[in-house]
């Protein structure tokens, strides 16, 4: 009840937050908003810097102060994620022009962008409106040693983790300031539907928010999860997943650790503390099949292959392309050191679907939401991981004369990308308002602080 209560004073398009509601922010237009936004509050609200990026950029916070729970949120923590931004805007607005905002009796540390270098990477299709063509010709998502949710420290079982980028350092040194009581980390998936993850295993926050999605419109996913193994606590509720669980999950399937694929996450670090964390992944893009439970004619075991056999092919041809250009490619990049991650994590990934499609449990008939989101995932990897590549020839043939090697693979990954593109079913779906998904992300954002801080 106290989390609708609030939501209720929730600043809308009609109440003078429009230009904090369509399409998302720029790097420089969200620091201004929230900056000015302090100066109009500065008997609440403070901004510093808490660090900063690789190329030299602010890591912004913003702090308002309140009662004695500490709660820290960051956006942008992925880059291309930045349905985050708009919630923190209208998170801060909420705390500092309602006198409900405050009753949840918390100071709060707002990070509005923990990755501006890679967000100026995607500003190319911030503008609205959405569209899934602009979204992945202008995509860029970090290599995941230099994602800042996947490079905290950590060491386990012969896998080790100790150079975090400056971004995560950052936010490193203000966990360990602030000893936060909830964490929300602001995230959002691509299509399909709603989920989330958290390490409280309060079964009513569970339920809560496993509720929020259909009470705005939107549809849970229910398919297939974004990785093995994961705890459900609710439907399309997880429990976050830790580092060393992975590993050990990995070692009892006899597969290879990937002692290059990034580090810890933050609910590893923040276990210190015994800080609730939270996770709120939303879509841009609904589509009704993500909730469908009906079983199919199909084998899940059959599934999980042809998804295996299409995630070899992608591994094939971006890691034939880097062989071909790898030479004489002169530009050292944060597009170029993703898709050299990318190519080998595609690879990894056939052979773990590979083994899971082997295990007993596999032989039953897959749902359609199964059925649907493994196939989507070769759709967005495809288009995803080769236009990150793309771009990286194009940034080559941008700077000056390139070698025939690299023209002859631009034009012929080119082509393949452009096929992806049109053969995508779903490239004019309609985006879900941008509103509606700050609705629900921040809902489910004060669900959580209200159950810790009760």
């Amino acid at each position: 009840p106290q989390t609708r209560a609030l939501m209720s004073f929730l600043p809308s398009a009609g109440s003078g937050a429009d230009d904090v509601i369509d399409g998302f922010p720029t790097v420089d237009a969200l620091r201004a908003d929230l900056r000015e936004l302090c100066r109009a509050h500065p008997d609440r609200a403070t901004a510093s810097v808490i660090g900063r990026s690789r190329e030299g950029e602010p890591i912004d916070l913003i702090t308002i102060a309140g009662g004695p729970g500490r709660v820290v949120v960051a956006a942008g923590v992925h880059p291309n994620e930045p349905i985050g931004f708009r919630t923190v805007q209208r998170l801060a607005r909420l705390l500092l022009t309602e006198p409900e905002g405050d009753a949840l009796g918390a100071t709060w540390y707002l990070v509005p962008c923990a990755d501006p270098d890679g967000t100026r990477l995607n500003q190319d299709w911030f503008a609205p409106p959405l569209r899934r063509a602009d979204y992945y010709r202008g995509f860029y998502r970090p290599a995941p040693a230099e994602q800042v949710e996947w490079s905290f420290p950590f060491s386990y079982r012969g896998v080790r983790f100790d150079d975090p980028i400056p971004e995560t350092v950052a936010l490193m040194g203000l966990f360990d300031r602030v000893r936060p009581d909830v964490f929300v980390g602001l995230h959002n998936g691509e299509f399909g539907g709603v989920y989330f993850y958290t390490n409280d295993a309060d079964p009513l926050l569970a339920a809560e928010l496993s509720a929020i999605p259909a009470a705005h419109g939107l549809a849970l996913d229910v398919g297939e999860p974004e990785m093995d193994g994961l705890v459900p606590l609710a439907d399309a509720v997880f429990r976050a997943p830790l580092i060393r669980e992975m590993i050990d999950r990995r070692l009892a399937a006899g597969l290879d650790l990937d002692t290059h694929a990034g580090g810890a996450g933050t609910a590893d670090y923040l276990e210190r503390y015994g800080t609730t964390t939270m996770i709120a992944e939303l879509p841009y893009w609904i589509h009704p099949a993500a909730s469908d439970t009906t079983e199919t004619s199909v084998l899940y075991r059959d599934v999980l292959r042809e998804k295996a056999d299409a995630l070899d092919d992608l591994h094939e041809l971006l890691s034939h392309t880097l062989a071909v250009t790898r030479d004489h490619l002169r530009i050292d990049s944060p597009l170029r050191r993703a898709s050299e991650a990318f190519a080998a994590g595609m690879g990894s990934l056939a052979v773990a679907e590979r083994a899971r499609s082997a295990l007993p449990a596999s032989a039953r008939p897959a749902t359609e939401a199964e059925v649907f989101g493994n196939a989507e995932v070769v759709r967005t990897f495809r288009l995803r991981f080769g236009g990150i590549l793309r771009r990286t020839l194009d940034a080559e043939a941008s700077a000056g004369a390139v070698h025939p090697a690299v023209s002859a693979a631009r034009a012929a990954l080119t082509a393949q990308w452009e096929a992806w593109l049109a053969a995508d079913p779903h490239r004019d779906l309609p985006p879900v308002p941008t509103a509606t998904l700050v609705d629900v992300q921040l809902a489910a954002l004060l669900a959580t602080v209200r159950r810790r801080l009760a």
